[in-house]
């Protein structure tokens, strides 16, 4: 399972341990990944999905689920939240 958020598409980045005395060696930085269930309004549904704890921030600040991913562009999202969102799109096209 690869270390990227299935939302913001928020992955690894890499820079260097500094030592007191300037010695730089390498190392990896990676984002606070949890497993979350969220809820899909127009679904009615929950959804279970690996999000960095800044991308859950996001998603509550623009109003839930289904408005994040209706406005994020799909090269952006996972697979499995480009499905989801073609799903809530239909459903919101059906009401």
């Amino acid at each position: 399972m690869s270390r990227v958020c299935e939302l913001t598409a928020k992955g690894r980045q890499i820079g260097h341990n500094v030592s007191h005395a300037n010695n730089k060696t390498k190392r990896t930085f990676l984002p606070n990944l949890q497993h979350v269930t969220l809820i899909s309004d127009a679904l009615g549904r929950s959804v279970r999905l690996r999000v960095s704890m800044n991308g859950l921030r996001s998603v509550e600040h623009v109003g839930g689920l289904d408005n994040w991913l209706l406005k994020t562009r799909d090269e952006q999202l996972s697979d499995r939240c480009v499905k989801l969102k073609k799903e809530i799109a239909k459903k919101l096209a059906a009401a």
